[in-house]
């Protein structure tokens, strides 16, 4: 390194306050996205759609609907398994969607929960 250090020339300040504004600019879109997605529902099926679960995008499920002749009490396992399927399925497309949202704001870079 030459002697004195690195000296970042008189663009130096111009180009962190840059930076600054821009990541302000950044995490302002990112609480908006965030704000947007809490509010978006996801549904999703199962069993040939008798069962459908929505959720919001806070991940809560908001809706849950069973078809009547999904319920045979003889095979409850099969229905607790439709509801988790169609539960998950619809958590799934929240995250990817949110994934897919924040990947196209910060560009495909990684922040690491840095917001």
């Amino acid at each position: 390194m030459a002697k004195g250090g690195f000296r970042g020339g008189p663009m130096g300040g111009m180009n962190q306050a840059a930076m600054l504004k821009q990541a302000q600019k950044m995490q302002q879109e990112m609480m908006r996205m965030q704000e947007e997605m809490q509010n978006k529902t996801y549904t999703a099926t199962s069993g040939g759609g008798m069962v459908k679960a929505t959720v919001n995008g806070s991940h809560e499920v908001v809706a849950l609907e069973i078809n009547p002749e999904a319920v045979d009490p003889e095979d409850v396992e099969m229905l607790q398994d439709m509801v988790m399927a169609a539960v998950n399925e619809a958590m799934r497309t929240a995250e990817n969607e949110a994934s897919e949202s924040m990947s196209k704001l910060t560009g495909g870079l990684n922040l690491g929960g840095l917001f």
